[in-house]
């Protein structure tokens, strides 16, 4: 007897959901059994790439990873119950160096490709259709099929099980947001909430006009890209930024009040060599075949080490009771303090003062967080710059001050430069460590699900920042007056007709500006997401994590009820759920977390479809 046709609907068909469909085909195509399933994919945009990766956007927005750091394809080191499937990585795919920060249409199209491969890997029995529309409303008993309305249509879509990808997402104003643009219209100024700096109105902000910029992470980079190159400016060859007259001028400051890290320009295993150049020379070529000079000297630390799956196990045994700051921090900064010392004591040694034997049986032994480890690091480690400081580096400006906003723009350039000149030097090489616990750290935590925000912006701030090359642009911009910093702990207040900033770096200084731009992407709140899907998802009983996220079984992505028990055949992955530890694509041979969590959720749902196919053909 043949198998009984049931339905799959995925809402969101980007990368998330084609990761899903991906591991669906390959463990489908493992599994002998027939399989008669119509898989009906919900998204305006294309599938493969979404909204955010689709390849109708400005050829100037780069990614945020090197060419040769992005996969959509399983390896050897994913740890997965269903086969491995490998694949290119986008540089290979795509016939370039892998250094390259390749655009957002080129990774589109990789996307497609991907989707398009995962589509054609499926049983013959799977028939795949795209519905470019939105999902508005899902229906329907806990036990019965499911039924997505979409927009615009009278009749819904059932399904025997239903995916939520849809990946980041639009956002309702908060309190804050509604007064701003409130009073932007009021007085008629210019007020640009969060938003995806892809599809925001830019058109708004007038050529020389002061802008006030709050946000200084990635969405700030693609807004500085997209009014100066997009607006017709030009980099001259000697980096000299040349402008077209139509550029505003932006003036930006945030918590922080500098740019994220650069991303690191070397490569593991570069270390001093006596016959090269010394440490601190300043930027050596990217690759070990180039670098003259450099050596491979020092292994890998051997992550994880202080949090691995028993620590994360013991804190899930608190059922959700434990602590960022008292429980979990202590036990991330001592890995990411392993990392940064394991490298530093290997590949140099010179600057260290004890052998690393007892000195890793000292630190193994010392409490996370306290006055014993850091009189540990004092003795073994001479110079104060060779020891890792959190808490300076989450907060580089405070107790900084300047006298004037000239001075600060002076102190900025120096800073970012530095930072240049610090992450393509391999005599930095900790820092690159910490970048690998900083990933290892990511990979356990996963499993948590909603641990607040402030975890997020850290790693994104130390381990996700933009290529080296927009940094320069970032000076080059400062320099030629159309970019002004503004400083830490900015501060701003609608008053008297116009926007005000404040900060405590430049002490009784303000900015005034009628323009204010909100350089950050929306949260994804279940309260405030205009997806009306996931809205009434919640007002049906689905649950809320405190942070506002959809909370899901972090075994296999079943979304939960408030009650905390798991729907039998709803299904979320992505950032607006609490299992959003990861991207969508990731680094080759890491581990991924997402492609963890694409694998037991595809093979719970093909488990789910089994089951029910078989009962039905019992009836």
């Amino acid at each position: 007897m043949s198998a009984v046709r049931q339905s799959l609907v995925i809402v969101g068909a980007g990368p998330r959901g084609t990761g899903v469909l991906e591991r669906i085909a390959a463990n489908a195509r493992a599994d002998e059994g027939e399989l008669a399933l119509d898989v009906h994919l919900v998204d305006p945009f294309p599938p493969g790439g979404g909204r955010i990766w689709r390849q109708e956007q400005s050829p100037l927005l780069w990614m945020n990873s090197q060419a040769r750091d992005v996969t959509m394809f399983t390896d050897e080191t994913v740890e997965v119950a269903g086969p491995v499937v490998p694949g290119p990585v986008l540089h290979e795919w795509a016939g370039i160096d892998g250094r390259e920060f390749a655009d957002r249409r080129r990774q589109g199209g990789y996307l497609r490709w991907v989707y398009e491969k995962a589509v054609a890997a499926l049983p013959a029995g799977v028939v795949v259709h795209h519905h470019a529309c939105r999902a508005v409303r899902l229906s329907g008993p806990r036990h019965e099929r499911q039924q997505v309305w979409l927009e615009g249509r009278a009749r819904p879509l059932l399904a025997d099980a239903v995916l939520l990808t849809q990946g980041h997402l639009d956002a309702e104003l908060d309190d804050e947001q509604r007064e701003l643009s409130a009073y932007a219209e009021r007085h008629g100024l210019v007020h640009l909430p969060p938003d995806f700096t892809a599809d925001a109105d830019l058109s708004v902000l007038a050529p020389g006009q002061d802008v006030l910029v709050r946000g200084f992470g990635l969405a700030f980079v693609d807004l500085m890209v997209l009014l100066t190159e997009g607006r017709g400016g030009r980099y001259e060859a000697d980096g000299t930024y040349v402008p077209s007259g139509r550029e505003p001028v932006l003036y930006v400051g945030s918590r922080r009040g500098v740019p994220y890290h650069s991303k690191i320009g070397y490569e593991w295993g570069a270390a001093p060599d006596p016959a090269g150049p010394e440490p601190g020379a300043g930027p050596q070529p990217e690759t070990g075949a180039e670098r003259g000079g450099w050596v491979d000297v020092a292994p890998r630390p051997d992550l994880p080490r202080f949090l691995g799956p028993a620590q994360v196990d013991e804190l899930l045994a608190l059922k959700g009771e434990f602590d960022f700051r008292r429980d979990l921090w202590p036990l991330i900064a001592k890995e990411l303090g392993y990392a940064h010392y394991h490298r530093l004591f290997s590949a140099h040694p010179e600057r260290t003062a004890v052998a690393w034997d007892v000195f890793e049986e000292k630190y193994a032994a010392a409490a996370p967080l306290g006055a014993d480890l850091d009189a540990l690091v004092g003795a073994a480690v001479p110079d104060p710059a060779d020891r890792l400081d959190l808490t300076a580096l989450d907060r580089p400006l405070d107790g900084v001050r300047y006298a004037t906003h000239e001075e600060l723009q002076e102190g900025l350039r120096g800073y970012i430069t530095d930072d240049l000149e610090r992450r393509h030097d391999p005599g930095h090489s900790p820092d690159l460590a910490v970048f690998l616990g900083l990933l290892s750290v990511y990979g356990q935590i996963v499993r948590l699900g909603d641990i607040g925000p402030w975890w997020h912006g850290f790693f994104s701030y130390l381990a996700s920042g933009p290529p080296g090359p927009r940094l320069r642009q970032l000076l080059a911009l400062s320099r030629a007056g159309v970019v002004k910093f503004v400083g830490a702990d900015l501060r701003v207040t609608a008053e008297d007709g116009v926007f005000r900033a404040t900060s405590a770096t430049v002490p009784g200084a303000r900015i005034e500006t009628r323009a204010l731009v909100e350089a950050r992407l929306p949260q994804p709140t279940l309260a405030r997401t205009r997806d009306r899907l996931l809205r009434a998802l919640h007002e049906d009983g689905a649950r809320a994590t405190p942070a506002g996220l959809l909370a899901v079984d972090q075994a296999d992505g079943r979304i939960l009820d408030r009650d905390g028990t798991a729907h039998p055949r709803r299904f979320a992955l992505g950032p607006h759920t609490d299992a959003r530890g990861a991207g969508a694509f990731t680094r080759p041979r890491t581990n991924s977390p997402s492609f963890r969590q694409n694998d037991a959720t595809a093979r719970a749902v093909l488990t789910l479809l089994r089951d029910l196919s078989r009962r039905a053909t019992a009836a």
